[in-house]
């Protein structure tokens, strides 16, 4: 009969500790998934966006759509990007136009090749200009399509712009080279005119485009991480109530401590550390509001205790004591490294309130 029990016991520890596995395998993974969610939360109150449509108001109705919305957003970025890049071909084709009327100039010849340095004798070239440019390298970056052309017309005008700059800054002002590029220059000046109201215009469209893309985008991942927070305030709340139902089942599990069983506890009570018998003693006044256990000194009567401190001390005992052992046989009796965690949910079981792991402190 004896045997029997013994069975039985130990087939209820081993099922205790399947389900605590099992709960610490869970609260492992929604942890990382907490700290995913921390971290977001954390770097958008840094990086809070000043604008009203960044309200809580429009916050809280964007939150209720679909977590699909992010594929919208980035679909929607794509779209902005190819219809900008539509439109600034349309503003790079305008700019060829003007670009011809420069270079078809009868004056334009000295400046649509590099500069023949080394042939014209041309020593000092380098140590005036800092940045040569002519029409033909223009040209050729302009037809470039490995990604190394430009990317806007401002682009292009800058450049047009220093063909001309840097040809008056290496010949006097009375030298035809000089005036050439002058007179190129103003004529230049006055076609850019022209097209400059269309590029400050699609300048502007692309940055209002950005800025809302920017905020639709924060909007979307935020839609994404409360959704994440929701279903994790669910699965924690089914994982307190899986805890509440295995300390339940404990409690109803618990026989009476036998005198000899009572004994061995109070024997094993001063084998431990001063820091270790505080938890032990915090044990008890959890269920003995009565019970003072900073106090100089403590009486403690082990058969006026509960069944369910007295097992509580025990398993806490137990792990306690076994886990010093194991520190102290040294590396070839290493300890699994989750030991401190399971004795830590172990000790939770039978609490009213579950809390995750924390650091026991005497009570002020």
């Amino acid at each position: 009969m004896g045997s029997m029990k013994v069975e039985n016991n130990a087939a209820n520890v081993e099922g205790f500790e399947h389900c605590l596995d099992g709960i610490f395998s869970k609260v492992n993974k929604l942890e990382k998934r907490v700290n995913e969610i921390e971290r977001f939360y954390g770097t958008a109150n840094d990086t809070q966006l000043n604008t009203p449509k960044s309200s809580s108001v429009v916050k809280d109705k964007v939150k209720e759509k679909h977590l699909s919305c992010i594929e919208k957003q980035q679909q929607d970025a794509f779209n902005r990007e190819a219809a900008a890049a539509k439109r600034m071909q349309e503003l790079m084709r305008q700019f060829e136009k003007i670009l011809r009327h420069i270079t078809q100039h009868k004056w334009a010849h000295p400046f649509m090749h590099p500069v023949d340095v080394d042939g014209l004798g041309l020593h000092d070239y380098y140590e005036v200009i800092e940045k040569p440019m002519d029409f033909s390298t223009i040209k050729n970056k302009m037809d470039a399509k490995d990604g190394n052309g430009y990317k806007n017309v401002r682009e292009i005008y800058a450049d047009v712009r220093l063909v001309f700059k840097n040809a008056m800054k290496y010949n006097d002002d009375r030298n035809d080279v000089h005036i050439m590029a002058k007179t190129l220059l103003e004529k230049f000046e006055e076609k850019w005119l022209q097209l400059l109201p269309k590029v400050a215009e699609e300048e502007k469209r692309w940055e209002e485009e950005e800025a809302k893309s920017q905020i639709d985008m924060k909007l979307a991942q935020e839609v994404v991480h409360a959704n994440m927070a929701r279903e994790l305030s669910n699965e924690l709340f089914e994982i307190d109530m899986q805890l509440e139902n295995l300390r339940q089942t404990v409690i109803q599990k618990c026989r009476k401590m036998s005198t000899d069983e009572k004994k061995k506890l109070g024997t094993a009570l001063t084998r431990l550390s001063p820091e270790d018998l505080s938890k032990a003693l915090e044990i008890v006044a959890e269920n003995n509001p009565g019970f003072q256990p900073t106090a100089q000194e403590v009486d403690l009567d082990i058969d006026a205790q509960s069944e369910i401190t007295l097992w509580r001390l025990k398993v806490f005992v137990h792990n306690t004591l076994r886990l010093a052992g194991k520190c102290s046989e040294g590396a070839d009796h290493p300890t699994k490294s989750n030991s401190k965690r399971k004795g830590e949910i172990s000790n939770a079981v039978s609490k009213n309130a579950i809390k995750r792991s924390r650091k026991a402190t005497p009570n002020s």
